[in-house]
């Protein structure tokens, strides 16, 4: 408890040590996005997402010394820090990867009312709940996302998916010593934690797209009278369906999980012909064996 306390309130922010943080948020983040075998993975998920971000932000308003000295700390981090991060990858992805910095500017701007706003947490009422509660949302929306994620490429993003259960919980408690309002807060994070776990489990994301298409790159020639499915089952379901638009019969698969299978298109006589399927996030490759 002494260590969140320190962390959450006791840190001496101070302009030098704000600007050298966001310094080095924003390169490490930069550079760790551009190493290859962590692409889609917890480490690279800060390039992306706002989690960890949301981390940084709470940590600055709860250390600042007024709101107008949280907001602007907010802004001026968020300022250096995300750009930053563009420029750290444009010698290896070229100047047209600082087009992707626009879909962080407006929420540069908000940082600026959100660091004023958000300083009414520190003086520990119940409607500093109500400040919080909109972050723990989004954590929420992004603990969701990257426990199916996880589920469909199991271990990959686990840690996002406990960072955020993690800071849900942790917020409230470190945030608040109002014995009421950190309860009220860790039960409103335990609620939507729970029901996002059930609700995964119940509903598991699935990858649905068409994977084969007759008479196409592959040059197999089928039908409705075909059968497909994957050689692992677990993988998900094949089934033939007729496109009207192209006239043309297409294998659809509903994959359940990454990672390399085989596709067995079996015909009406028995012959079967088999494919190398490689299943990605979002993404797959298919190879006639």
């Amino acid at each position: 408890m002494k260590v969140l306390k320190k962390l959450f309130g006791g840190l001496n922010m101070t302009w030098p040590k704000l600007i050298l943080f966001a310094v080095i948020a924003g390169v490490y983040t930069g550079l760790i996005n551009q190493v290859p075998f962590l692409h889609d993975t917890s480490l690279t998920d800060p390039a992306i997402f706002f989690d960890r971000w949301v981390l940084c932000g709470i940590l600055i308003i709860m250390n600042a010394k007024s709101n107008l000295d949280s907001a602007l700390k907010c802004f001026v981090f968020f300022l250096i820090s995300q750009p930053l991060i563009y420029l750290v990858e444009v010698p290896f992805l070229g100047w047209s990867v600082m087009g992707y910095y626009r879909n962080w500017i407006l929420w540069t701007i908000l940082t600026f009312p959100m660091g004023f706003v958000g300083y009414y947490m520190k003086k520990n009422k119940w409607w500093g709940l109500l400040i919080l509660a909109p972050m723990l949302v989004l954590l929420a929306g992004h603990y969701g996302g990257y426990l199916g994620q996880t589920f469909f490429s199991f271990p990959r993003h686990l840690y996002s998916a406990i960072f955020c259960a993690a800071t849900m919980l942790i917020y409230p408690v470190a945030i608040f010593s109002e014995k009421r309002v950190r309860t009220a807060g860790v039960v409103i994070s335990a609620v939507m934690i729970i029901a996002l776990t059930i609700w995964t489990i119940i509903q598991p994301p699935v990858y649905s797209t068409d994977v084969l298409i007759s008479d196409g790159e592959q040059g197999t020639v089928f039908d409705d009278t075909y059968q497909a499915r994957f050689a692992d089952p677990s993988y998900g379901t094949l089934t033939i369906r007729h496109e009207d638009t192209i006239d043309a019969y297409l294998v659809h698969a509903d994959m359940r999980k990454q990672g390399q299978t085989e596709i067995i298109l079996e015909a009406p006589d028995g012959t079967e012909k088999h494919y190398d399927i490689d299943i990605g996030q979002s993404t797959f490759e298919v190879k006639v064996k």
